[in-house]
């Protein structure tokens, strides 16, 4: 698609993607590939520069993932990050051994040789480490350009070869002037000149999707969330009344789900839209149950089903769009093909393309979330349709503990919709990654004007986190929180106590079920 790609090999590293991302950040497309890539489909993919990415293992033992040595014939500026340079390093003649003790957290580093990757870069500065092994001894091919008190080889440049390693991590906002290293790389060593932008994606995606689908129909599902929302307004831009977007209300959608995906799509974008009314079917089919997993599982197939009814209703339907992520697709090393991919399939599509004979379109999955958010406000999404918080698929009966009723439900919803209106209020929604209210199977007493009350307990939970596989809880302040309790056990019948959430992602999750 981009004549200006960057590989990141994947070593295991917990920053692989924030790599990819902070690469992305310098207007220069990046993918994550496997470590095992061959050498003859990189030099098929024919990128502008590879990172090796940290991880967890030391390379000197008999199972420590390697790269295809041959990589490094290919005449590719190589950046080895952390494990990638000892890697890079050990192959290429040096020797990798274990530290006489442990780095980890922050360092200050000497640069004593600029070069090309330190150009503009302080003499003295804070780096983040984390590493067990160090690179000991050097072939005479490596000359050193950095190093920390403990560290005496913090970074190295290899003399014939275009490759440099880097014994810290330039990715993480621990080390201030990372983005540094990375454009220095990017720019100096690479050549690259930062082409890639979100409207070049869309003009791009516009033709690729065009090429594909022809004439025929494609039927994308919304579920009120950002990625769905996104993806097909992407399409109504490529082909128009081509799209047929569903809209499955299964009666667990957020308060105004429903009227705000209507007016988005029905009465803005003048999309072919089909609304299914469904709440009865859900709730029917999850009567008695409590099991959170049997949940999961009836919702899923219960939406299958009406899905797949109303897909076939729609003539000359070929293709099902589908709002895979880029961080929900990794490349195989083997296919020429790219992914024999790892793909979470999303609860709205599930196994559908395969029951229907339809053909795939995914039109986001080389996208992050913060580059999805940034093409839908380009596509001219409304800002609240775009800066939604994550919903599960499920809606709201994996935030109704227990068994999923309507009553339950509908004073969840209030609960819900009178915490997030106390955020926008405070100017709060925006800072936070993701909010919500949980109805608990809990009742306690409490006492309510003169009387005494035995009633329903409300958790409210808000987080933190750039990558949603970690995350923490926000400190969010006082006296908002006092407001949103008092707001929610006045104006929310049944409920007398509210409790806030304040355990981090691990060991907890973020969504309760």
């Amino acid at each position: 698609m981009n004549q200006e790609l960057v590989l990141v090999f994947d070593f295991g590293s917990q920053f692989g993607q924030l790599i990819a991302r902070r690469v992305r950040e310098q207007n220069v497309f990046c993918q994550l590939v496997r470590h095992d890539i061959t050498a003859e489909r990189v030099k098929e993919l024919n990128p502008k520069g590879i990172i090796f990415s940290g991880g967890p293992s030391s390379v000197y033992e008999a199972k420590a993932p390697k790269c295809d040595p041959k990589i490094f014939d290919l005449n590719i500026p190589v950046l080895g990050i952390c494990y990638g340079m000892q890697l890079a390093c050990h192959t290429l003649g040096g020797k990798v051994a274990p530290a006489a003790a442990r780095e980890y957290g922050r360092a200050t580093l000497n640069v004593t040789n600029a070069d090309q990757l330190f150009r503009g870069y302080p003499p003295e500065s804070t780096v983040w480490m984390s590493h067990g092994d160090q690179v000991h001894t050097m072939s005479g091919d490596f000359v050193p350009l950095a190093s920390t008190d403990t560290c005496p080889v913090a970074a190295v440049k290899h003399t014939s070869r275009p490759v440099y390693g880097i014994q810290f991590h330039p990715e993480v906002s621990h080390t201030p002037h990372g983005g540094q290293i990375l454009a220095n790389f990017l720019r100096d060593v690479c050549g690259c000149r930062g082409l890639w932008k979100i409207q070049t994606f869309i003009e791009e995606t516009v033709q690729t999707i065009r090429a594909q689908v022809g004439d025929k129909r494609v039927i994308c599902g919304l579920s009120g969330g950002v990625d769905s929302a996104v993806c097909a307004a992407l399409l109504v831009k490529a082909i128009g009344p081509q799209v047929a977007c569903i809209y499955v209300d299964n009666g667990m959608m957020r308060e105004g789900e429903t009227d705000l995906v209507r007016h988005t799509f029905r009465d803005w974008y003048k999309a072919d839209l089909s609304v299914v009314h469904a709440s009865e079917h859900f709730l029917a089919a999850l009567q008695g149950v409590t099991d959170p997993q049997e949940k999961r599982k009836i919702i899923g197939r219960v939406f299958v089903e009406i899905f797949k009814n109303e897909a076939k209703a729609i003539p000359d339907a070929h293709f099902l769009a589908q709002g895979t992520l880029y961080p929900d697709v990794i490349e195989s090393g083997g296919s020429k093909d790219g992914p024999a991919a790892t793909i979470k399939l999303h609860h709205n599509v599930g196994g559908l393309p395969a029951e229907l004979g339809f053909e795939l379109v995914e039109p986001l999955r080389d996208l992050f979330k913060d580059e999805v958010r940034r093409l839908g406000i380009e596509l001219g999404l409304p800002e609240d349709v775009v800066w939604r918080h994550p919903f599960p698929g499920p809606g709201l009966a994996v935030r109704c503990l227990g068994e999923v009723t309507a009553e339950k439900l509908a004073t969840l919803r209030k609960a819900d919709t009178i915490f997030l209106d106390e955020l926008h209020k405070a100017g709060w929604y925006r800072k936070t990654s993701q909010a919500f209210a949980v109805l608990l199977p809990v009742q306690s007493v409490g006492v309510m004007g003169d009387g005494r009350t035995y009633e329903n307990t409300v958790a409210i939970r808000c987080v933190q986190t750039d990558d949603f596989m970690t995350a923490d809880w926000s400190h969010l302040p006082h006296d908002l929180l006092a407001r949103v309790s008092t707001a929610i056990i006045n104006r929310v019948k049944g409920v007398n106590r509210v409790v806030y959430d304040i355990s981090s992602k691990p060991p907890a999750t973020i969504e309760w079920e």
